[in-house]
């Protein structure tokens, strides 16, 4: 798939989500790189997507303005989907996009459950990476 294609993908699948889902959120962006997983650079772990949410204001104000952004890595999903003939672009799009949605309704309610969950699914990855 193209970049302008999944573009187009991504605005499609966005505008299915209703928008009691989408409050506070200044929005999603795409991002043409790939981007490894921090902490396992090299064994060909890509991230798909990221929720970035400025957390609480510091004393000195220095997340105001910021907001709360979803992207979506172009590239990973290239790299995720090289040799894979069977590679469902619109089913990962879709599932990355509601992921990263899940974090930001969890940080909206002040919970972190989808966190603990990715970091345990982290240490395991790199628990498997330092057996290799």
């Amino acid at each position: 798939m193209d970049f302008e294609t999944f573009l187009e993908r991504v605005e499609a699948l966005w505008e299915q989500i209703p928008e009691v889902f989408k409050r506070e959120l200044q929005g999603v962006h795409v991002a043409e790189e790939a981007k490894e997983e921090p902490g396992l650079l090299g064994q060909d772990v890509w991230r798909l997507g990221e929720y970035l949410d400025p957390g609480p204001p510091s004393v000195f104000a220095g997340f105001e303005g910021l907001g709360r952004h979803i992207v979506l890595y172009y590239g990973s999903f290239q790299k995720v989907a090289e040799g894979d003939p069977a590679f469902d672009w619109e089913a990962e799009i879709w599932e990355t996009l509601l992921h990263e949605l899940q974090h930001h309704v969890e940080s909206l309610a002040g919970r972190d459950d989808l966190v603990q969950q990715d970091l345990a699914q982290l240490r395991a990855l790199r628990q498997k990476g330092a057996g290799r």
